[in-house]
Parts: C-alpha cells; structure tokens; sequence
C-alpha cells in the first residue's frame, strides 16, 4: 500500500502530517543530582511518565536542582506530552504521559523527552492518545536502537506521523476517549485488585513456609537477622557462599560481529527474572564471546537475580531451566551441594524481595544495585533437604489450586487491555465517525 492509498483512508478533513510540524519536542538532560550552585526542582522520572497516563506537580515528585537555563528549557506546561525516550526494552519506548497540571519548579527529568504541540493545530490531549495508538507506537519503537538498553534518536521523535483532523474534532475525540477510557480503567483496577488480593494470598503463602516450615508446633530460634525473625529451631542459618557459586556476567560488545550469533550459546539479559522459570533465550553468543568476554555458562538447576535498576526486576528471581550465560545485570547462584536445593531457594530469594531493595538502595557506590558479594554473604535459613523438598510441593499444590483463577482474571484483564488499546486506536485514526462519539 502506497502513500496515497493510506491518505485515501482518512474521513474527510484529515492530513497525515510529521510531528515536528505541528510541536516543538525536548530531550531532557537534568538528572537527579543536586549541587548547591543550582536552584531546587521537582522532577518528573522515567516511572512517573511509565506508571501514569497523566503527572502534574501534585504528585509525590523527586527533589533535584537544576540550572536556571535549564529549568526554562525543560519547565513543564499544561498540554504538553512527556514520552520516554531510553528503556531496558524496546517496547516500552516512547510511553506518554499528559501533563495536566505545572509549577515554576516543575521540570522534565533525564531518559524522558517532552512533545510541547502549536495550540493553533494540536490540542495536547489528542496528541497524547495518538502518540498511546499503536500506528505511532510502532513507529518509535522500530527507531529505537540497542541492544541491552534502547534509546530513541531526537530526529525519530520528530518524523513520526500523526493522521491529524481539524482541530475542533480532535477536541471531541480527546473529550470522547477521556471518558469512555476512564470507564474501561475503572474495570482494569477492579481486575488489577483481584489480582493483587491473590498474589498477597501466593506471597503469604511462600513467606510463611520458608521461614517456619510445615510443622506450625515447631520448636523456635531467633535468626539473628533482625528482618527475618524466629525460623524453626532445627534449621541452619548460613551464608549462601557456603552452599551456592555466586557470579554474573557481562555484555559483549555489539560493534563485533564475531561475538553474537542467531544460533549460538544462549545470553540473558535482567528482564528473565519477570518469569518464574527461564526455558529460552532471545539472544545469542558465540564460542569467542564466551572466551573472550570471560562468560560463565551456567548448567542448569540455577537461580537467577536481577542485581541493578531501579524498576522492579532489581531484587526478581527465577529459576533457570536451561544451559545458558547472562549479562552484568544478572547475577547468578548455583548450589554446589544437595544441601540446598533451588526451588526452595528461589521461593526464599521471592520472601526476600522487599529486603534486598532495601538493603541494596543504601547509600554509597552500591546505590539501586545488589553485588554478588551481598548475594554470597547473605545469610538463610536452611531446612533439610527433604523438609526443603516437602516445602516446595507444599507451594506447587497450593498454587495449583489459585493458578486457574487468576488465569481467568488475567485473561479478562487482556481483553480489557485490548479493547482500550483498539479504541484509542480506531478514535485517533478516524476509524469512528465523529457523530458516534459521545462523550
């Protein structure tokens, strides 16, 4: 289909247009450091645009400083859209925020950029939703570039094209879609709560049964952690060090041809631990990777730990199920003896979620990060290998039990998650006559 043909789509009235021709666009460069030199700032984040469809200055905002010339570059006005510009994966570049609310200190934050529309020709709130449509979505995700992080080029924000209709009906499509999405998130929090309420019931479950047992009259002892608590009194606290291998790995470099391959030894990057077992790769190496680059091959059973980020894969494990090597945003323990086995330990490591995050957003050179040092000398109460073993087929029963609700629950959350992703996209394309949308 040719240029002309996709102009032919359009109702009457409507232009495909560049979007550097109807806005102005930004890339922020103010991060999150404060110098005395400079002037007090609020500053919306990378989470604040990823976790919400609008930010304003009356949320709970960082407190950075900035330049003066800075501050006037990237103040924040009511209208504009905020996207985000870098990401550990490529789909979730270029996610928009609207900005229905701004202060004098109200600034945009580093691995964002702002989208600011001509008033005369854009209303902000239609940008908003087309830049949520898929058409424009795809469109800065294939300009991404990367490898292990994702970054999209000033020029890309600028070139993408937006089917824009005069300006009196992008106000009612943003009039309409305002309404009709706030009705279908209402249903998506519902779903999202019953979700939550369960996985509350799956973690309970788990934390109760890795730190007492099975036995609820079992003797006690004090873990000598004061986080952790009492644990059965015939259990062992050790250092995973004595029980497990603690490393990671790296990141070959991508300018060399010779290091990845389509078909070669499996490289993971952080975002596995998002899966309760690891079973394939999405990338590659070679042989002279794995030399040359020192990568550990890992024999499966292992587990793996997101160890950097501030999203919520820092802290996340997953068992590994198969033969592979990871990057240097993954850390890896692999028991060495029958004393521990891997399934208790990766329901442990999810107990001790909340405490790694914690105790890895320290202050120092080991900010936002976990060392595999702290994943070797951390200390764990360590039941019998059978008790361990009767312990995680205690969980596989329970979840076995909740696992087909919450699969339903989840599949009508995807429908719902469709049906609004459709609809946006059909308002802002022109797929919907003006006259049926009421708002």
């Amino acid at each position: 289909m040719n240029g002309t043909d996709l102009l032919a789509l359009l109702p009457e009235g409507w232009r495909r247009v560049p979007l550097k021709a109807t806005c102005n666009f930004f890339v922020s460069n103010v991060d999150k450091h404060s110098f005395d030199d400079e002037l007090p700032v609020r500053l919306c984040n990378y989470t604040d645009v990823y976790k919400n469809d609008r930010v304003s200055p009356d949320m709970e905002l960082m407190a950075a400083t900035a330049t003066p010339q800075e501050i006037e570059r990237f103040h924040l006005e009511v209208g504009d859209v905020v996207i985000t510009k870098d990401s550990e994966s490529w789909n979730d570049i270029a996610v928009p925020a609207y900005v229905e609310g701004t202060a004098d200190d109200f600034v945009c934050g580093y691995h964002l950029a702002f989208i600011r529309p001509r008033k005369e020709v854009l209303d902000g709130r239609f940008l908003f939703r087309c830049l949520q449509s898929r058409p424009v979505a795809l469109q800065l995700e294939l300009e991404a570039t990367g490898v292990t992080r994702y970054g999209l080029p000033k020029d890309s924000i600028g070139l993408a094209v937006l089917s824009l209709p005069p300006l009196p009906a992008q106000v009612r499509i943003a009039n309409y879609l305002d309404g009709e999405i706030a009705r279908i998130d209402g249903l998506i929090a519902e779903k999202e709560r019953m979700l939550g309420l369960l996985e509350e019931k799956r973690a309970a479950l788990i934390s109760r049964v890795v730190t007492r047992g099975l036995d609820p009259n079992a003797p006690l002892k004090p873990s000598d952690q004061d986080w952790l608590g009492e644990v059965p009194a015939h259990w062992e606290v050790q250092p995973i060090k004595y029980l497990a291998v603690v490393g990671n790995g790296s990141t070959p470099s991508v300018e060399n041809a010779s290091y990845w391959s389509d078909d070669g030894y499996p490289w993971l990057n952080s975002s596995v631990v998002n899966e309760p077992l690891v079973i394939k790769a999405s990338r590659f190496v070679t042989e002279t990777a794995l030399k040359e680059c020192h990568l550990p091959k890992i024999q499966p059973p292992a587990v793996l730990v997101g160890i950097t980020g501030q999203g919520r894969t820092r802290a996340l494990s997953s068992l590994l199920g198969i033969e592979a090597t990871i990057n240097q945003h993954l850390a890896f323990i692999k028991p060495h003896c029958d004393a521990l086995h891997p399934g208790y330990l990766c329901h442990w490591l999810g107990h001790a979620y909340a405490f790694l995050r914690s105790d890895s957003d320290g202050a120092g050179s080991t900010k936002g990060a976990i060392t595999c040092e702290q994943l070797a000398n951390m200390r764990i109460p360590v039941p019998p290998t059978g008790e361990q073993l009767e312990i995680c087929a205690h969980i596989r029963k329970s979840l076995d039990v909740a696992e087909p609700l919450q699969s339903e629950i989840q599949n009508s959350l995807n429908l719902l998650m469709e049906r609004r992703a459709a609809l946006i996209t059909a308002a802002v394309t022109g797929q919907i006559p003006l006259e049926e949308l009421q708002p």
